[in-house]
């Protein structure tokens, strides 16, 4: 029987990196396969809206009320409200935004391309955020 180390078995979380938005904590890193991470949103904050190159990204909703304002492909931004118990599915190229109508608190799964994102207010005529860049399709680094 192969030797598993305890810490990859049972890993501590790691903080992403400082969000406006609130926190985002990788609870768990499948190298080339999974991420796994929880994050804590503020009421009132949001996140960028944007889409993916690469990265499938899916979350279940365990409290609070969160908005996601999305575009199935007809160029016109969408909105749906979720609330506890509810779960999403973001493919590459869906433009999304999530935006917390109370704190929230989501499980979100995801392939771990950590910074693949493509930032589109402009294109919807909204003002630009604060919050990470765009990055290019090569840029994309699979962790």
């Amino acid at each position: 029987m192969k030797k598993i180390n305890i810490k990859k078995v049972f890993p501590k979380f790691k903080l992403v990196g400082k969000r406006d938005w609130g926190e985002e904590r990788l609870l768990v890193l499948i190298p080339k396969v999974l991420s796994l991470k929880l994050l804590l949103m503020k009421k009132g904050k949001k996140g960028n809206l944007q889409f993916h190159h690469k990265k499938n990204e899916c979350g279940y909703l365990l409290s609070g009320k969160l908005k996601i304002k999305y575009d199935n492909g007809s160029g016109k931004l969408k909105t749906k409200v979720l609330t506890k118990g509810k779960y999403f599915y973001f493919p590459p190229g869906l433009v999304h935004q999530e935006t917390a109508l109370t704190d929230c608190k989501i499980i979100e799964a995801s392939t771990p391309h950590f910074n693949d994102r493509v930032r589109v207010e402009k294109k919807y005529g909204l003002k630009e955020a604060k919050g990470l860049p765009s990055t290019t399709k090569k840029e994309v680094l699979l962790r």
